[in-house]
């Protein structure tokens, strides 16, 4: 994750800028920048790596202005380079931004019909440039900045600084996080409380849409239709060092609304969506010609290889076995050579995953991990690292780790897709592309989130719930169930809905809710027909779908619409609501929503 720091103050800033950037190391980051308003112009240092060598630029040639913004950066469009760092600049006009504008090449070639020239190859840049241009026109910065954002399509949290313009920054909010902090004579913007921390510990969190419009007197904010809006004010309880929960009653809710911003990066850090293809890693085996791939892991994490198999199968043509990480090494299971197994945990030391892995490596695998923490166990004893960019999850119940594995397994099943000649470049540019808009997809949802509360007020008052899907949704049932079951602790069983009538339709009556995911794709129809069992029974239809109403063939209890999407990202996609039904569920039953009774975020034991 980027982080984001801003500061109106009273003297440089610059330091300042960069103590705060060091609070948000623990997001990752390839390079980072300053960028300050000097006696009436923008100035602006930048590095690439870590900030000490932000520093070292700093000491050798400081910057003096008392309005400033700073940014650490995860590439995502161009290579994580010094002339890729953020700030960017254009015609006096500074900006920093986390998240992906998916419309940028629109935009950036409009722009440069009209005389537009870009330094770099990020899609941040077009931001700087647009806001130049209605200034050009004749608009004020605000106004600017207004139009401007009218036209971006994505997901993001803005900075933004004007020559000229001591007493003023503005910024914005749509899907990636974004704090305004409240000093005396001073404010402040940041992406994460802790960043803030020393500053303040008064601040507004902005909601989605929102728009804010510094000086040091305060911060007029406003909603995406340019209303003015209050939001509420509240002390922080970050410190400089602690991982906070933000404006969010539980670390598990913040965590789902990270989503958009940490599966940006994870995404990032696989495909390149300024050229709209994949560059996936090596894995020590040649990908055009490994006969097998063997996906083990615990929990949630096995839901994510359960997913990953289908897209495997069917993308790439790759056979795949799918088995949870307590049972794979009892049954002895044999290895094909030449085999690559692939071991997925949020934490990295997984006792059951750790111990599967070294069976796997005595039978001569290559051994690839997906984990969360690089210098965890089961990434030094892997031949290869695929890094998830989730940041510290600290409820048990994994929400943007889980989403950020199923990233990394898309863009793996791209990569071998390609590679096995299933995939040719249309395809391949197609499916990036619909990766890119998932953040946007899931920020959409996060903001209908009182739809499932309604419906959580209801399941919390059940003692048996079923999930169903078909296909690729199968495993989004399984992990809606495991979730509901973790953390409300209701008895919730996820099946796969052709599975119903082989003895799970027994268990329907009137008190049962049945929750079923299904998107609009080739195996609707059949999870109708499904439906329609269930309701011929009384069951009491829960119905996740963005097909149209005319299409569900009987009656519902509720219905959610979700975004329509590429049926490749749907299990991204509707992750998120299966997440929001079983927080919200556990919210009305009274729960410990973060630590659940007998569970612990990280398995170290058998």
């Amino acid at each position: 994750m980027c982080g984001i720091v801003g500061i109106l103050g009273k003297e440089a800033v610059a330091l300042q800028l960069v103590d705060a950037l060091k609070r948000l190391e623990y997001r990752g980051y390839d390079s980072a920048g300053v960028s300050t308003v000097e006696n009436g112009h923008l100035d602006r240092r930048r590095a690439e790596g870590k900030l000490r060598n932000l520093e070292t630029r700093l000491a050798e040639d400081p910057l003096t202005g008392h309005t400033g913004i700073g940014h650490t950066r995860w590439a995502t469009h161009g290579a994580p380079t010094e002339r890729n760092a953020h700030p960017h600049v254009a015609g006096g006009v500074s900006v920093v931004h986390n998240g992906i504008i998916e419309n940028f090449r629109q935009l950036r070639d409009e722009l440069g019909a009209k005389g537009s020239q870009f330094a770099t190859e990020t899609d941040t840049e077009v931001i700087a440039h647009l806001i130049a241009q209605e200034m050009a026109d004749g608009a004020t910065p605000k106004d600017a900045v207004a139009k401007t954002l009218g036209r971006l399509e994505g997901a993001f949290a803005l900075a933004i600084i004007f020559a000229g313009e001591d007493d003023l920054m503005i910024g914005a909010r749509q899907g990636s996080p974004l704090a305004v902090g409240f000093g005396k004579g001073q404010m402040y913007l940041g992406s994460d409380a802790i960043a803030l921390a020393p500053f303040t510990d008064t601040l507004t969190y902005l909601e989605d849409g929102d728009w804010a419009v510094l000086n040091r007197d305060g911060a007029q904010i406003y909603q995406a239709n340019g209303e003015r809006v209050e939001r509420p004010v509240v002390k922080s309880g970050a410190s400089a060092f602690l991982v906070d929960k933000g404006n969010h009653r539980h670390f598990m809710a913040k965590e789902i609304y990270e989503q958009p911003e940490v599966i940006s990066h994870t995404l990032a850090h696989y495909l390149d969506f300024g050229e709209r293809r994949v560059k996936f890693p090596d894995v020590g085996v040649d990908l055009a010609t490994v006969p097998r791939v063997t996906i083990s892991a615990c929990g949630t994490a096995y839901y994510a290889g359960v997913v990953a198999k289908y897209w495997l199968e069917q993308w790439a043509r790759l056979p795949v076995e799918v088995d949870v990480a307590s049972e794979f090494r009892y049954r002895e299971a044999p290895l094909q050579d030449g085999g690559l197994s692939i071991f997925v945990s949020q934490s990295g030391e997984t006792a059951d995953t750790l111990a599967t892995l070294r069976y796997c490596k005595e039978g001569g695998q290559s051994i690839a991990s997906i984990v969360n923490v690089r210098e965890s166990t089961i990434a030094r004893e892997s031949d290869s690292v695929l890094p998830t960019l989730a940041g510290p999850e600290i409820g048990v119940a994994s929400t943007k780790a889980f989403t950020c594995q199923l990233s990394v397994l898309a863009a793996f099943a791209i990569a071998a897709g390609r590679a096995r000649g299933h995939i040719d470049e249309a395809k391949e540019a197609e499916l990036v592309d619909a990766l890119a808009q998932v953040p946007r997809h899931i920020s959409a949802i996060l903001r209908d989130e009182k739809a499932y509360q309604q419906i959580a007020h209801e399941l919390s008052r059940s003692s048996d719930v079923l999930y169903l899907g078909r296909g690729i949704n199968f495993p989004l049932a399984m992990e809606g169930a495991l979730k509901l079951k973790e953390i409300s602790y209701i008895h919730a069983e996820g099946y796969a809905a052709g599975e119903l009538k082989h003895g799970p339709i027994a268990l329907i009556d009137e008190d049962v809710p049945v929750i079923v995911v299904a998107p609009d794709d080739h195996l609707f129809e059949k999870t109708v027909s499904n439906m329609q069992e269930v309701a011929a029974r009384g069951g009491q239809i829960i119905l996740l779908t963005d097909a149209d109403k005319d299409r569900f063939g009987c009656e519902t209890m509720s219905c959610v619409s979700l975004p329509r999407a590429h049926p490749f990202v749907n299990p991204l996609i509707y992750a998120v609501p299966v997440q929001l039904l079983a927080y919200h569920t556990a919210v009305f039953k009274g729960t410990d929503v973060d630590q659940p009774r007998n569970l612990a975020k990280s398995v170290t034991v058998e």
